[in-house]
């Protein structure tokens, strides 16, 4: 009798990513497949090219919307909890709480659950369904803050600062930057929710994603699109942009003494903030920091651990000694959608 091997009974790594054999697919493949499940619609995750893509609606459209109408020969909509059989697997999508659409996977074979977890996090979020454990296996999880330093603070008491230093700089442009697909809608959602009756600007590279958000019932803030004869008026306001365009002088210019401002987990590492020129580091994240790490891989319930992509290393000695088996799997192309989608904002930012 064959013994039980866990996630290897399941998943292989290739050179092209996470392999289920049983179902004969991918999940966020790198390189163009014939069968490719997407967790969700950043850069580093969801690529254009393949035969055919399952995914959840909202990331379908995400895709659509970003990559073009052709973005995969064929494709095909799944919704969250409801199994589908692919060959001799079985895949159900579960909400990740990442952005909107986000999903993890659990996949059934060989008499076994492993879930991939995408990326994910645990935190407060208006604009998504938030993540939902699911007991399995093995558990294949990102580890994009999977260091003990990275513990991110209570969302609301980050807009809060930005809300107090709009009240001691009332002269000054508050302009913020955030990434064009999740942390701007994010960010749009709990400024409205701490009481923000004002529209927000935001730059051209942020509407078409956010118009998706507010037509999916995201409870997003007015906005209103930044024309460059808005600039000069714009003191005491809130601008919302991609990080690229906080480091652009040319579009920077014209406003009256801009505050800069950027939201993302790497704000604790108070070095980047320097090296961008960040005065208001707001410590802001789409992505589980330590302890939610820890404590998502204990509500599984599972017995393996693979890490993905992140700072593997600590969480798979975490996992170790608690008895876990648990290995690094360095997947290549992946990472923070503050690094992946910086192409995708950055050829946005010129409109």
């Amino acid at each position: 009798m064959t013994q039980k091997t866990g996630a290897a009974d399941v998943l292989t790594v290739t050179a092209n990513g996470l392999y289920c054999p049983a179902g004969d697919f991918h999940i966020d493949p790198a390189r163009r497949v014939a069968n490719a499940l997407i967790t969700h619609g950043h850069s580093d995750h969801a690529r254009p090219g393949h035969q055919k893509v399952l995914a959840t609606r909202q990331t379908l459209e995400i895709m659509r919307l970003r990559l073009g109408d052709h973005f995969a020969d064929a494709s095909q909509q799944i919704a969250y909890r409801e199994p589908l059989a692919i060959g001799d697997a079985r895949v159900t999508f579960f909400p990740a709480g990442h952005v909107l659409g986000s999903a993890q996977i659990l996949i059934e074979a060989n008499g076994r659950r492993v879930v991939v977890s995408g990326d994910y996090k645990r935190a407060h979020d208006p604009t998504c369904e938030s993540f939902e454990p699911v007991r399995c296996d093995a558990f294949v999880t990102e580890a994009t803050f999977g260091l003990p330093v990275f513990r991110h603070p209570p969302t609301s008491q980050e807009i809060g600062r930005l809300l107090q230093s709009m009240q001691l700089f009332p002269e000054r442009a508050h302009v913020v930057g955030a990434y064009s697909l999740g942390k701007a809608q994010r960010m749009l959602a709990l400024i409205a929710e701490a009481g923000w009756d004002r529209p927000v600007f935001i730059h051209g590279a942020l509407d078409k994603i956010t118009e998706l958000y507010r037509s999916e019932g995201a409870p997003l803030c007015d906005t209103r699109k930044i024309a460059a004869a808005d600039k000069k008026k714009l003191a005491g306001e809130i601008v919302l942009c991609p990080p690229s365009a906080i480091s652009s002088d040319l579009w920077l210019r014209n406003f009256p003494e801009p505050r800069i401002g950027f939201a993302s987990g790497w704000m604790r590492v108070r070095a980047r903030a320097r090296q961008r020129g960040v005065e208001l580091p707001l410590v802001v994240s789409d992505h589980a920091d330590w302890n939610e790490l820890c404590a998502t891989i204990a509500d599984t319930g599972c017995s393996e651990v693979w890490v993905t992509h992140g700072a593997e290393d600590a969480l798979v000695h975490w996992a170790r000694m608690r008895g876990l088996a648990a290995k690094p799997l360095h997947l290549l192309g992946f990472g923070d959608e503050d690094e992946a989608d910086a192409v995708q904002d950055a050829q946005e930012t010129t409109s």
